[in-house]
């Protein structure tokens, strides 16, 4: 018996509203740490591509001041 065999006599209010909200209430613990987990991961790489970067502006910032003052 296939799902839509199932699903076929079903009112659009047990398709449309029961079932999801059965499976949010099923599934959210587990919906939610996988969000969390991928936002949290998502930030970690933003903060460790802006920390590379302002450490290459520094590092070019104080290359460029050293040999700079040793021509003069």
């Amino acid at each position: 018996m296939a799902v839509r065999e199932i699903f076929t006599g079903m009112p659009w209010w047990v398709k449309w509203v029961a079932v999801p909200v059965v499976a949010l209430v099923i599934f959210g613990g587990l919906i939610t740490s996988i969000l969390s987990f991928v936002i949290g991961l998502l930030f970690k790489v933003l903060v460790f591509v802006a920390v590379v970067g302002v450490l290459i502006y520094v590092v070019r910032k104080f290359k460029d001041a050293g040999s700079s003052s040793g021509r003069y």
